[in-house]
């Protein structure tokens, strides 16, 4: 009896340990632990620009710029769901973001803009071993296409182990890439029109 209360005393423990690794990284109120970049030519203040709108991080999509996390990540999986307000346009989210604000930083992208979903684009001289890197902001396809209609709430999952990276969208391996930049921020990106984000955590 002492055995078996024992290890259901451990399952316990193991159980609320692993309940207890996952990040937030939205409260759901306001952008607490998030850097606000715009474009420095704009005269735009931040807070025109990212704010949260019914519980979601709502995103103007101008000036361009990104939010980023105030604090460096490694290796994490990224759950993440965005939906379009309007009309589909254009926003990515950023991994292994180095450090110099400016537009655009030293970041892997994963590009959000409808009806591409999935794509990687190499900012601000960023460099994967899987493509030959060539032009302003090379890109790697994505293997297909899993979007949802826009208006629709979509969901990402990003596996971030090492200077690998792979890109599942509404459960659908889409793209994996090699960088050997293994640690850094993470961003939302402005760059179109209006999009918001809810549900983002690490684990």
């Amino acid at each position: 009896m002492k055995a078996k209360f024992f290890f259901v005393a451990l399952a316990m423990v193991a159980l609320m340990c692993s309940c207890g690794s996952r990040t937030e990284l939205f409260n759901g109120k306001d952008l607490s632990g998030w850097v606000l970049v715009v474009d420095s030519e704009s005269n735009v203040p931040a807070t025109d620009v990212y704010g949260v709108k019914d519980g979601n991080i709502h995103i103007v999509g101008q000036p361009f710029g990104y939010m980023r996390t105030d604090k460096k990540y490694g290796d994490y999986t990224m759950h993440m769901e965005w939906r379009w307000v309007g009309e589909g346009t254009n926003s990515g989210f950023f991994h292994r973001v180095q450090d110099g604000d400016k537009v655009w930083p030293n970041a892997i992208e994963v590009q959000l803009c409808a009806g591409r979903a999935g794509d990687y684009v190499m900012l601000g001289g960023s460099k994967i071993s899987d493509i030959e890197c060539v032009g302003e902001f090379p890109v790697k396809d994505r293997a297909g296409d899993y979007e949802k209609p826009v208006g629709e709430w979509n969901e990402a999952t990003v596996i971030c182990k090492g200077g690998k990276i792979t890109v599942y969208i509404n459960g659908h391996l889409q793209n994996e890439c090699t960088t050997n930049t293994t640690e850094g921020y993470i961003a939302l990106q402005s760059e179109g029109g209006p999009i918001e984000f809810r549900n983002l955590w690490l684990e």
